[in-house]
């Protein structure tokens, strides 16, 4: 099964079962969220498995669609560095959700703590 899971909301908002790692099946599961996602959204693209993103079609798509990033595939050492940073600035600092009162994680700790 492949899913692909919006973290934000925490929907599935596709998925394809096969049993066999294909193509085929990696672009139906793409296409079937790209139903779904505007264009331009700045996508980012994880696969626990990896296997998907090595593929130049998959990436292809997600870049048509307006994802420059796409983790497990990087250039250099270097560049996945960067990439990690920039992505782990924004889960902690620019990342919003209901339940932590729509503030990112570190505002809301800081608050937290500061309460307490």
């Amino acid at each position: 099964m492949l899913p692909i899971l919006d973290l934000y909301s925490q929907d599935i908002v596709s998925y394809t079962i096969s049993d066999k790692q294909m193509l085929s099946v990696a672009t139906e599961m793409l296409d079937k969220a790209f139903e779904n996602i505007a264009n331009d959204t700045q996508l980012i693209f994880h696969s626990n498995q990896g296997w998907q993103c090595q593929l130049k079609r998959c990436q292809e798509m997600l870049v048509k669609k307006g994802s420059d990033k796409y983790l497990h595939v990087f250039d250099s050492v270097e560049h996945f560095k960067a990439e990690l940073i920039d992505y782990l600035d924004y889960y902690n600092n620019r990342r919003f959700k209901a339940k932590r009162k729509g503030l990112p994680p570190a505002l809301h700790r800081q608050q937290t703590l500061s309460v307490t």
